[in-house]
């Protein structure tokens, strides 16, 4: 990890430290400092952040009776354009909010193409070892593996994409089985974050390393998901972006 961060020194003590110990128990003790500092480091790379639901017990911070997405959505309706970089904001939400999750609003300057945690595996290997140059890396002890890069929710045609839909099955789910693009209207939560049932999400790969395209990332992704397509029978889909 290089010793300059998003523009910034002195932080890569923390970083590597924490990225060396994230197993699931880390997430849920962490100091605070380097909760904020990870924070820190994904809004200085551009990731627009803010404040999410997180665990309480095995429920749900929310008052939502039977959440069906506990500790993984945003806590605001406004979340897409409360959403930002803004350091200062950043850490009155993480000083103010120290139980909070944080979510990052895909579609502005990122997507995340997001894969199950088996397939995502394979894909990462295939990938570095082939020098593709893959950007941050986040995997979700729920089963997941989130690969994110620039985005391309913002065509000058604003009719060429879709959004994506967290719940929605299109026809192309039998092409490209366990895939999820998430763009333009959708965001997932960024590390660290903590899951119920002491689970959480962290960095493989952290925001120091570029944005790629995703077209570089996607026949790799692909080809490891139909690959692993019917080992899983919990796997849910996601809309696709394609073009029209």
């Amino acid at each position: 990890m290089s010793a300059e961060f998003g523009g910034r020194t002195g932080r890569q003590g923390k970083l590597s430290q924490w990225l060396r110990g994230r197993r699931p128990k880390d997430t849920g003790t962490a100091d605070a400092g380097a909760r904020e500092t990870l924070l820190l480091a994904a809004a200085g790379a551009g990731l627009p952040l803010a404040p999410a639901a997180h665990p309480a017990g095995y429920r749900c911070s929310c008052d939502r009776v039977g959440c069906p997405t506990p500790a993984r959505h945003p806590v605001s309706f406004a979340w897409q354009t409360q959403s930002t970089t803004d350091r200062a904001q950043i850490e009155r939400w993480a000083r103010h909010q120290p139980q909070a999750n944080f979510i990052t609003a895909t579609g502005m300057v990122h997507d995340v193409l997001d894969v199950p945690l088996a397939a995502g595996r394979e894909a990462l290997e295939r990938l570095l070892a082939t020098d593709v140059e893959v950007g941050p890396v986040a995997e979700s002890d729920d089963g997941r593996m989130l690969f994110f890069t620039l985005t391309r929710g913002t065509p000058e045609d604003e009719d060429e994409w879709w959004p994506c839909e967290l719940d929605c099955h299109p026809e192309t789910m039998d092409e490209h089985p366990g895939l999820r693009w998430h763009c333009r209207g959708s965001y997932v939560l960024v590390p660290p974050a903590r899951l119920p049932g002491e689970q959480g999400v962290h960095w493989v790969r952290g925001p120091e390393h570029p944005l790629p395209d995703p077209l570089t990332l996607l026949e790799a992704l692909t080809d490891a998901c139909a690959r692993h397509a019917g080992r899983d029978t919990d796997q849910q889909g996601a809309a696709w972006p394609l073009r029209r």
